[in-house]
């Protein structure tokens, strides 16, 4: 059997401790190999993203330090929107024997029926479910069990609620409050040089 790797994708807008913890969480849960850190390109789901080269090096900056993480550039270099379903396509196109594990937070949960060709992506990944914001545990394993009878295989991670969130980081810069405890040393550096998010 091939390497078991993580997927953790997203805006990272900007990535912050919650996506690292996330990551450690599920790598030592799981018994990941690895865990591909993927920021998306133009995401369909949401407007007003920073551009890709930014948050593309603010990743690269925050994982640095973690010889198991590694940057994927997949959906950040493709052109128009970026589909999971394509992505994980993609790479199981190029390394067939991999086992996936899509990362994901609780509110992707349940928003997954409304992405695109969720079926297919029930069928080249396992989900590696965390808990997050307001949903509990017996919610995110009841919606879980609706998924499941779709053809999702779920796991679900032992952690903590982490309440950080990239929202919550921009409103704190444009306030010229600190984000130190939030976001690792280097991309608060970033974000200060290159002036982000100081303005809506």
């Amino acid at each position: 059997m091939g390497n078991r790797v993580g997927i953790m994708g997203g805006t990272f807008n900007p990535i912050h401790y919650g996506h690292l913890r996330l990551a450690l969480t599920a790598q030592e849960q799981i018994l990941l190999d690895k865990v591909l850190f993927m920021p998306s390109g133009t995401s369909y789901m949401k407007s007003n993203v920073l551009e890709t080269q930014k948050r593309v090096d603010m990743v690269a900056l925050a994982i640095e330090e973690y010889p198991q993480f590694e940057l994927s550039f997949i959906e950040a270099q493709k052109a128009g929107n970026t589909y999971t379903f394509e992505t994980l396509q993609d790479l199981k196109k190029s390394d067939p024997d991999t086992q996936y594990f899509f990362i994901i937070g609780a509110d992707s949960l349940f928003q997954l029926e409304q992405w695109r060709c969720p079926e297919l992506i029930f069928e080249l990944t396992t989900l590696v479910c965390a808990v997050r914001d307001d949903y509990t545990i017996d919610s995110i394993r009841q919606k879980g069990d609706v998924l499941s009878k779709l053809g999702a295989d779920i796991v679900y991670l032992n952690s903590p609620k982490w309440d950080i969130s990239s929202t919550e980081i921009r409103a704190r810069v444009r306030q010229g409050m600190p984000i130190h405890d939030w976001v690792p040393p280097k991309v608060v550096y970033y974000i200060e040089q290159e002036h982000l998010y100081e303005e809506d």
